[in-house]
């Protein structure tokens, strides 16, 4: 029994070396590619045959065509407000369903977790023509809109937060109402000190949601090449008129917008895994 033990180890760890191997070849091949000195999408051996920081530099550098620094400033802006808005909503949601008791509570729940179950683009030709209505389709307003629209329903996706707090014990509520705090306070000095899991959580996924995201800002930014987000920039250069000088440029760029979200994960990976288990006591 022992033996077989072992033998089902090393054919579990195979497979994973295997897998990981995979995983690991495309990120490999892109960030290699993004420092040759071969121009276009066909290439002819797996390592570049020669080797430069070229393609970081025009990234930065040639703005004429492709401005990349200020689409990376446009996607920095978004995805830090939309942040910020997005954590406090879904932690203030996520406490009041945990918390709180009213007769429409379980029906709320329920319509959240069916919304839930349906991709956010498909409402995507509604939320363009309500912005335009409202006047926020064009210019510099178009950084607010992608702002609203990534923020804007956050509330929704309470529901792991709240199984996090519902495993924050009520009595310390309780004692902290008898010392005379009020709910805000109970939620502000007890609840979130004891919460930094959840909230290093609901943070980094509110942070990947915009900074990612291709789909919303394509159909709000449209033809505004001056808004656009990274997301749009990459793909532009990989449009036929572009991708002959600029694909090693897109690798670069590739890499660029990877390296602040390895970090961060690799920073936060701890509580980022003490979050999900958390969520889901009990």
């Amino acid at each position: 029994m022992k033996a077989r033990g072992m033998i089902s180890d090393v054919i579990v760890h195979v497979v994973l070396a295997l897998l990981a191997i995979v995983w690991v070849i495309p990120v490999l091949w892109i960030a290699l590619l993004s420092f040759s000195t071969q121009k276009g999408s066909y290439v002819t051996s797996f390592f570049p045959k020669g080797y430069t920081l070229h393609n970081y530099v025009r990234l930065f550098t040639d703005t004429q065509v492709l401005d990349f620094p200020q689409m990376f400033k446009n996607t920095f802006i978004i995805a830090v407000f939309s942040c910020l808005i997005s954590t406090i909503f879904v932690l203030s949601v996520s406490y009041c369903m945990s918390r709180m008791r009213f007769k429409i509570r379980k029906t709320y729940m329920n319509i959240a977790m069916i919304l839930g179950l349906f991709p956010a683009f498909m409402s995507m030709v509604a939320v363009y023509y309500i912005l335009k209505a409202v006047g926020l389709s064009e210019g510099s307003m178009i950084r607010v809109a992608l702002i609203l629209v990534y923020s804007g329903g956050s509330g929704a996706g309470f529901l792991l937060a709240k199984g996090f707090f519902d495993t924050v014990p009520k009595a310390l509520d309780e004692a902290a109402y008898l010392d005379g705090a009020t709910r805000f306070q109970v939620f502000t000095k007890v609840t979130i000190p004891l919460s930094k899991p959840i909230i290093v959580y609901t943070t980094l996924s509110a942070f990947l949601g915009p900074w990612l995201d291709f789909i919303f800002a394509k159909v709000i930014c449209r033809a505004n090449a001056k808004y656009y987000t990274v997301a749009l920039g990459l793909w532009k250069m990989l449009e036929k008129e572009y991708i002959d000088s600029w694909y090693t440029c897109f690798a670069a760029g590739a890499v660029c917008i990877s390296v602040p979200i390895a970090i961060l994960f690799v920073v936060m990976q701890r509580y980022y895994t003490d979050g999900l288990s958390g969520a889901v006591k009990g």
